[in-house]
């Protein structure tokens, strides 16, 4: 009997992550990816000796990466050597005036003590109720396929959820254990990673300040896409057959079912498909106008996470007063995100980030030379143009001048920019987004896109535009979530 065959669409996290579990259920698997390589929006740019990794640069959560490669008995470790960072980042909030993030929990809870007396044990509180959001949402909610509010309904699980302060702000909740300004940047800051503001965040992810301060930050020795190249790796020893190039135009439906995934090169024959690429380009581009889960109106409605401008940098020396992950924020909050959700524009002070991999790793920059990447959350949906993010690269290198006290920009050897045009032509982003749907209680759950088609009875959704939401852990998830789904309707 001839295996049934399941077309995925897009070679990022969520597109590797469902075609690799599919093919270990047994199916055959053909895995489309419009680019030169996997990974998505997970890419790397090498050039003049330096190694940028191009999207995500955080990793958290080492624990759902591992439990990834478990389902294939297999191990992190046999494709990719960790390192915890230690500081885990540094947090400028002005000239001379910053503070480093101890991996060390202990360290941790004397550098709350320090700025406020009593936050010691408050963080400790904090945290265990962290812990608790963690494990029940990572082991009972994030794998659920949100399909229906009844798998939801359990006694259990919905004590859990009042529990975990799901409706409740984020934050309000943190201001119940902590006042002082620099705490609740530290505290609030991780937020910035799920695309909305603390006050529109429920407080369920306080989870996240457990996978950072408990979990840890760490590195996989040679950058990001590390993960990338052992995740296809997997993914082909599982019998996964990748092809690159391959730009999906549109998918055949006959009697409301996908048969047949046509590129501009190849037909191919299809008993479901998974669309791991952006859900609203499939859904808006690709798909027939009777076909679509959704109207163009619906999308336009939904609050997105950021954009990103990003500068990939190469320096002719090592900088001094800068760790490998840097978060700059001597200009308040409120107004750049006031700009990015609320009144969207180019930001009129904005926050940054930096990462600097060659502080860790030898082997991403040559020897007396440091690789950086500064990212700059923006609104989506913004002109784009070379003059706009020149203003913006100067802006910022300026301000990285000043908080290090030292000269940068005289030392630039390489340098590249990306943004919203680049976005929207690598990957179709929805509206340029860097990071998918904002996690607000009303696109949690059940409430994002849905992961099937209500139309076409073999058609499924993966990534960051539908359930668990955005970032590396659960993109990976997401895939391994619509992979059972397939296995058990196809």
């Amino acid at each position: 009997m001839s295996k049934k065959k399941i077309v995925v669409i897009g070679a990022g996290f969520a597109g590797l992550s469902a075609a690799t579990t599919l093919a270990h259920q047994g199916f055959e698997v053909t895995l489309l990816e419009k680019n030169d390589k996997a990974g998505g929006r997970a890419n790397i740019l090498q050039a003049e000796g330096f190694t940028f990794d191009m999207g995500p640069s955080w990793y958290w959560m080492p624990d759902v990466f591992e439990r990834y490669f478990e389902r294939f008995g297999k191990k992190t470790s046999d494709y990719y050597k960790l390192h915890r960072l230690n500081p885990s980042y540094r947090v400028f909030f002005g000239e001379n005036d910053y503070i480093n993030v101890p991996a060390n929990l202990n360290e941790l809870y004397e550098l709350f003590e320090s700025y406020e007396k009593g936050s010691s044990e408050k963080l400790k509180d904090f945290l265990k109720q962290s812990a608790y959001k963690y494990e029940v949402g990572i082991n009972n909610l994030v794998y659920k396929p949100s399909r229906s509010i009844w798998e939801f309904i359990d006694f259990r699980l919905l004590v859990d959820m009042i529990r975990m302060n799901i409706f409740e702000s984020f934050h309000k909740h943190v201001r119940k254990y902590f006042s002082h300004p620099k705490l609740l940047k530290l505290v609030e800051f991780p937020i910035l990673f799920l695309g909305a503001i603390p006050q529109n965040t429920p407080a369920l992810y306080s989870l996240m300040n457990y996978a950072d301060m408990a979990l840890g930050t760490w590195y996989p020795m040679g950058g990001m896409y590390e993960v990338v190249k052992a995740m296809v790796q997997l993914a082909q020893e599982q019998g996964v057959k990748i092809l690159y190039h391959q730009e999906v135009k549109k998918i055949a439906v006959e009697n409301n079912k996908a048969t047949r995934v046509i590129t501009q090169n190849e037909t191919f024959e299809a008993d479901a498909v998974v669309a791991a690429a952006d859900y609203h380009h499939i859904e808006q581009e690709i798909l027939e106008r009777p076909y679509r889960n959704y109207s163009e109106k619906y999308w336009q409605k939904r609050i997105m996470s950021p954009s990103s401008l990003l500068f990939y940098v190469g320096l002719n020396k090592r900088l001094q007063n800068i760790e490998h992950h840097v978060l700059c924020f001597d200009e308040e909050f409120a107004l750049h995100a006031h700009e990015i959700y609320t009144e969207p524009k180019w930001p009129t002070k904005p926050l940054f980030y930096v990462s600097a991999t060659s502080k860790t790793d030898s082997s991403v920059a040559p020897e007396g030379k440091e690789n950086l990447v500064l990212l700059i959350p923006v609104a989506v949906g913004l002109e784009d143009r070379e003059e706009i993010r020149e203003h913006y690269y100067q802006l910022i290198m300026k301000r990285l001048e000043k908080l290090t006290g030292q000269s940068i920009l005289d030392s630039v050897i390489f340098k590249k920019s990306y943004a919203h045009n680049d976005f929207l032509k690598d990957y179709h982003s929805f509206r340029g987004n860097a990071y998918g749907l904002a996690n607000t209680l009303t696109q949690t759950a059940i409430l994002k896109p849905a992961l099937k088609s209500k139309k076409v009875r073999n058609l499924y959704f993966a990534g960051q535009l539908t359930v668990p939401g955005p970032g590396v852990p659960p993109t990976i998830i997401s895939g391994q979530v619509v992979a059972g789904e397939v296995a058990k309707e196809i």
